[in-house]
């Protein structure tokens, strides 16, 4: 039977037959994000069922392909939807995909996401800096026979959220006279919404902002020892923070509308990186 780490090669194979020089940075396109795509001189796009050994995304919304171009000058890839976990999915599979870009050379990894806020003072299509995270997944990605060609059996998480680059983000937000709050992501296995009741177990460990992606692919890259930053964009307030109970379109429509400033955030950013990186 064929190997885990085989199984990551196969599909780095494929990907460098397609992107010979992969670039630096790589951008999650999350909720809030798509917009970006229209910017982009677009060198190469691969949809993720060409891949070997990627599993499909089942999640409506969520187009599957890596697109390969210029942003603002920068050469980055950009994941065009991501997996979760609570699609019934192995976290190994989850990961799989950040796994072989990194092997393919990404170093940067800029990751997105819409989230929940714990807080009545946080309102939808605030921007939040993650600077740590709580996994409450029930497991972790690094569980099972450790790829030590990877990273090593116990890594430190301390730094998993790269200080610098958070540091180049939240000047680049002042620089854009742009809001960015500073927030402890949760991460939880999904997929229905969080109860009144967990939600001030969530606020009381001192999480900021609550989500269903983001963590796993966030130990597995840091494990590997590529560079990690993510923003959130609020989408909603939790349950028990607003009356209003929660559907899936307002995490939609309040993506859409944040559209500009999230673009123009990741944007700069990632242009300030490459300069002082």
């Amino acid at each position: 039977m064929i190997s885990g780490f085989e199984k990551l090669n196969e599909a780095k194979r494929f990907v460098q037959s397609k992107v010979p020089t992969f670039p630096d940075f790589l951008i999650v396109l999350g909720s809030g994000l798509s917009n970006l795509l229209n910017e982009i001189q677009v060198e190469t796009e691969i949809s993720y069922q060409d891949i070997p050994h990627v599993v499909q995304t089942s999640v409506e919304g969520h187009v599957s392909r890596l697109v390969v171009g210029k942003l603002g000058g920068v050469r980055v890839a950009c994941m065009q939807g991501r997996l979760h976990f609570y699609e019934g999915l192995k976290m190994e599979e989850v990961v799989f995909p950040f796994r072989v870009f990194g092997m393919c050379g990404a170093k940067v990894f800029f990751l997105t996401n819409a989230a929940g806020a714990l807080h009545p003072d946080m309102q939808p299509a605030d921007l939040v800096l993650i600077k740590d995270h709580i996994n409450l997944m029930g497991t972790n990605p690094l569980v099972g026979k450790n790829l030590d060609s990877l990273g090593t059996r116990f890594p430190d998480m301390t730094h998993l959220y790269d200080p610098e680059l958070r540091g180049i983000v939240s000047q680049t937000a002042k620089k854009l006279a742009m809001e960015l709050r500073e927030g402890i992501y949760v991460g939880l296995h999904g997929p229905s919404y969080e109860t009144p009741a967990e939600i001030r177990m969530y606020q009381i460990l001192g999480g900021d902002v609550v989500g269903m992606s983001t963590v796993p692919e966030a130990i597995a890259l840091h494990h590997m020892g590529k560079r990690v930053v993510a923003v959130s964009c609020v989408t909603n307030l939790a349950a028990g923070v607003s009356p209003t109970p929660l559907e899936h379109s307002e995490v939609s429509e309040t993506a859409k509308k944040v559209q500009t400033k999230f673009c123009a955030l990741v944007r700069e950013s990632i242009q300030s990186m490459e300069t002082k990186l």
